[in-house]
């Protein structure tokens, strides 16, 4: 039985992501810039360029959306349910739901990988708790010790309003 193709949404417009134009939000000493937002996307994706210095990465961490990263340069540690592998540019990897993970650039060059989130979300609470900075490179300020600590308390109160869980390191 054929299935029918709902029709066009006039309502929804093409989404260009040009550089200068876009967010870049400097969190945990990494710049992320949202290039597609959940507005953009009827709440169905989000995509976000990362770029991780070396030592740069998340702690450990898990969520109730998918995550897809895609490599584009570098290389980096993935630790999935406790299991660590070494991705390189390249390389797609799909976090599933609710599964345990930490991605941490242990290399001596930059990592840059573009993620997607589904359901979107997830850029609006980088958004909250980054800075914003110029460039799609440019790091983050660098914080004092009362700085972040303050950050990790933002963080950790914000984290269940956009279904995240911070973990403790293994």
């Amino acid at each position: 039985m054929p299935t029918t193709i709902p029709p066009d949404d006039s309502k929804r417009n093409l989404t260009m992501a040009q550089p200068d134009n876009l967010p870049h939000i400097g969190l945990v000493g990494d710049t992320y810039t949202i290039t597609v937002t959940g507005e953009e996307t009827d709440g169905r994706f989000c995509v976000i360029d990362m770029y991780i210095p070396p030592g740069g990465g998340p702690p450990p961490h898990r969520h109730d959306f998918e995550e897809t990263f895609i490599l584009l340069e570098g290389e980096m540690a993935a630790t999935f349910r406790g299991e660590k592998s070494i991705v390189r540019a390249g390389d797609t990897l799909n976090i599933p739901a609710n599964a345990p993970h930490q991605f941490h650039n242990s290399s001596t060059g930059p990592v840059r990988m573009l993620c997607i989130c589904s359901p979107a979300g997830q850029e609006k609470f980088f958004t909250e708790v980054g800075v914003p900075v110029a460039t799609r490179t440019t790091p983050p300020p660098k914080l004092a010790e009362k700085e972040q600590a303050a950050f990790i308390e933002k963080v950790k109160a914000l984290a269940p309003k956009y279904r995240t869980e911070l973990l403790r390191e293994a």
